[in-house]
């Protein structure tokens, strides 16, 4: 399993000058899946071997740590994925190579309130001979909107903007609530619009599975 996000959270482990404490940190998880071991999803995990996108997760200071982020359930599923932490003043130099690689189209996935109207897209026409690079600030909306704003290397891309009707209809087809989707959640109306139904179907299991076996562990741990 190629999961950028995972690689990216040993990376930061590596480098942490303290130890970071997740909430349920004594609990004995899966080094993958991040959940309780007795609850691992890992074998259920279906990669979308005919997709033909690729995913940028660009991920707020400790969001890779958390067992709650879903931005890890994309990994999973898209074979081309990648994973940056973000940085306002000195961003990682692969996520500059990546952005400005000819073999991607890279978009910014964005709520289009706020943004230049001229930036905005709600479908990608994909152009000869590249594969469309959907780009994901993972975090709170707080952060997600902060790394938005203060990210001059996206200025110039496309904004991909999901409409609240696709949001709605998703949400009524995986279990409704009223909280804001997750990152995976988008990531999944994304793909189903764009062309990538395996990739979509597969997502939404997983991110079902996922989600099924974290409230049964914080229920259990209730």
């Amino acid at each position: 399993m190629n999961n950028s996000v995972l690689v990216l959270r040993q990376q930061q482990i590596a480098a942490a000058k303290r130890e970071y404490k997740a909430r349920g940190s004594k609990l004995s998880r899966c080094d993958t899946c991040l959940l309780a071991q007795s609850l691992c999803i890992c074998d259920g995990v279906n990669v979308a071997t005919n997709c033909q996108s690729a995913v940028c997760l660009l991920m707020y200071h400790n969001e890779s740590f958390k067992p709650s982020n879903t931005g890890r359930l994309i990994a999973d599923i898209i074979p081309d994925n990648h994973a940056f932490r973000w940085d306002r003043t000195e961003p990682d130099v692969g996520l500059i190579k990546l952005l400005n690689n000819p073999l991607y189209q890279p978009v910014v996935v964005f709520p289009a309130q706020n943004v230049e109207p001229e930036r905005v897209i709600t479908e990608v026409a994909r152009k000869p001979n590249k594969i469309p690079l959907y780009i994901f600030l993972d975090g709170t909306w707080r952060e997600a909107k902060k790394m938005f704003r203060k990210s001059p290397y996206l200025d110039n891309l496309p904004v991909l903007s999901v409409s609240p009707e696709s949001l709605s209809d998703y949400k009524l087809r995986v279990a409704p609530h009223a909280h804001q989707l997750g990152t995976a959640e988008v990531a999944c109306v994304v793909l189903e619009q764009n062309g990538e139904q395996q990739a979509a179907q597969r997502l939404t299991q997983h991110f079902i599975d996922f989600r099924d076996a974290y409230l049964k562990g914080k229920r259990q741990k209730g």
